[in-house]
């Protein structure tokens, strides 16, 4: 009788990895490779499976062996789905005791560390009740206690590769699918780490930089298009100009290697509708600038527009830089700005192809109130030159054990200074740079209906994808091209593209834009219209070609 095991999906979010629907990360399928490989059938569940019904835990309950991925370490707002917290894991752990309950496993960022005085302190097996700790590499670690040893051998992505092939299949158990985007691991491990690492961060936990082989990577995503992928993200990493670059802290970029890695997934995955990255040091790119740029432009040529090369800068004040060990001073993140824009501003049906988003950490060492000063007069910058920003995220210090920033007790963040500088970028950043990445008629494909509702939300499916709401009460799941009409200060309205102008509802109609109110309740009056031309004269405006629809029933709904 085959064995049967268990997979639960309590996401994961760190510095070099994205498992939050429509996520999926590399631990999942690595994990379930482990278990295929040794004649185990998988199955697969997420945590919100599970709040939502409880017999995916009995039936779990009752297999043989149950492996709990989870574990967040940047803590952030999520839409499509709420990572497991401690009660969570505790409750899961504890439901699955008793003298006929499975072997059960719990890895992932979690051990890194539990809520403990305002940090994360390392956790220990008793907290949550699992019967095993999966440290370092879950799978790595699985397969170790598989072969009847408690010592994890040390890693290797020779043996990954093909558990990353072997496991490739539990995708079409994510309950997305197939619209999940599959994060692809290309390293491990921090160069920067050489010289300490950044005070905060627990990449360098991982150890030296470790990178898998361009053919590793190619075969897991035939793999995964034989299942039916089409996303994917190169995003386990810190930084993917330095992929296999070589040795020391900041080494230069090899475009010809990542030549190699971007035709190679092309050919590997022929139909993918998404291929983004996540990861770039600013840093890298500022000591080494024409390598840079030769590497951005290979990911330009072999992505899918609509990218963000996401910067870890921090902060803007240069003696925080320096009481953290940084990686980058602000004049440096500048002209990283600029370079990125100059090789990826350009735009492919609109939108532009890969953009710099920055990311603020507050209540590093050293900081102080000229600190936020420092930080607006930045942006100020950005805006004054008319360079192009994607997203700005900005996130309170949560210090892990182990991190310099645990051991230096960093001072709490002020909360009057973060939530001040918060509002002031939202207002005064955010927005106008939305409008001038996502000006209005601007025409984004294929968003997914993830909230429903009177305004319904969605997003495509890549790195750091615009949040739309769409005032149109669609079912989940759906998916549509919108054209944006309105933006917001985090997110942008949308209509269904081309807009179906004879069966857009009433209280729409007043989101199509330059339609002056005074007209609305004649158009209202006159439809149905047979085409543009007759439209434009009950509107009195002209409008562009192609912008709506004549055919009736073209709205999606319940």
């Amino acid at each position: 009788m085959t064995a049967e095991s268990w997979i639960i999906d309590g996401y994961v979010d760190e510095p070099a990895c994205l498992g939050v629907p429509p996520y999926i990360s590399p631990y999942i399928r690595t994990v379930a490779g482990v278990l295929t490989s040794r004649g185990f059938s998988v199955r697969y569940c997420t945590i919100d499976q599970i709040r939502a019904d409880y017999t995916f835990l009995k039936k779990a309950g009752g297999s043989d062996l149950v492996v709990m991925i989870a574990g967040v370490t940047v803590p952030g707002k999520y839409l499509g789905g709420t990572p497991a917290g401690y009660g969570d894991i505790r409750q899961i752990g504890s439901s699955l005791k008793g003298p006929d309950s499975p072997d059960t496993f719990l890895g992932g960022p979690v051990l890194f560390g539990s809520s403990q005085g305002g940090g994360m302190k390392a956790i220990r097996q008793e907290e949550f009740g699992f019967d095993h700790l999966l440290y370092g590499s879950p799978a790595q670690a699985l397969d170790s206690f598989l072969d009847g040893s408690d010592k994890v051998s040390s890693h290797s992505y020779s043996a990954e590769d093909e558990w990353a092939i072997a496991g490739a299949g539990i995708v079409r158990d994510h309950p997305l699918y197939p619209h999940v985007l599959c994060e692809m691991e290309t390293s491990r491990g921090c160069s920067h780490a050489e010289s300490g690492g950044c005070s905060f961060c627990t990449e360098p936990f991982y150890g030296k930089p470790e990178y898998r082989d361009v053919s590793g990577i190619v075969a897991e995503v035939k793999a995964l298009s034989d299942q039916g992928i089409l996303h994917f993200r190169l995003g386990r990493q810190p930084d993917l100009l330095t992929y296999q670059a070589g040795s020391g802290e900041y080494p230069a970029p090899r475009p010809e290697i990542l030549e190699r890695l971007f035709t190679g997934i092309r050919a590997a995955a022929p139909d993918l509708e998404t291929l983004h990255i996540d990861n770039i040091n600013p840093g890298t790119i500022a000591r080494h600038p024409d390598a840079s740029r030769d590497a951005l432009s290979v990911i330009v040529n072999g992505h899918t527009p609509g990218d963000v090369a996401a910067f870890g800068m921090e902060t803007a004040d240069p003696a925080v830089v320096r009481a953290n060990n940084l990686k980058a001073d602000p004049d440096m993140v500048m002209e990283a700005v600029r370079i990125v824009n100059e090789v990826g501003g350009h735009r492919d049906r609109g939108i532009p192809h890969l953009l710099p988003g920055l990311n603020f950490i507050c209540g590093l060492a050293g900081e102080t109130a000229g600190t936020y000063r420092l930080n607006r007069e930045f942006l100020n910058k950005i805006i004054n030159e008319h360079l192009l920003v994607r997203r700005v995220n900005i996130r309170q210090l949560m210090p892990f054990e182990g991190t310099r920033a645990w051991s230096e007790n960093a001072l709490p963040v002020d909360d009057r200074h973060f939530h001040q500088f918060k509002e002031e970028v939202r207002k005064h950043f955010d927005l106008p740079m939305l409008r001038q990445v996502y000006p209005v008629m601007t025409v984004l494909r294929h968003v997914i209906i993830e909230e429903s509702g009177g305004t319904s939300f969605g997003r495509q499916l890549g790195s750091y994808p615009i949040l739309a709401g769409i005032p149109l009460n669609l079912p989940l799941r759906t998916i549509l091209d919108i054209v944006i009409v309105d933006h917001g200060m985090r997110s942008v309205t949308g209509l269904p593209w081309p807009i179906p102008i004879n069966d857009l509802p009433a209280k729409v109609i007043r989101w199509i834009p330059g339609l002056p109110k005074s007209v609305q309740g004649r158009v209202l009056a006159k439809r149905p219209f047979r085409d543009l031309a007759s439209f434009e004269q009950a509107a009195g405006v002209s409008f562009p070609p192609g912008l709506f629809s004549f055919t009736s029933h073209a709205v999606p709904s319940r």
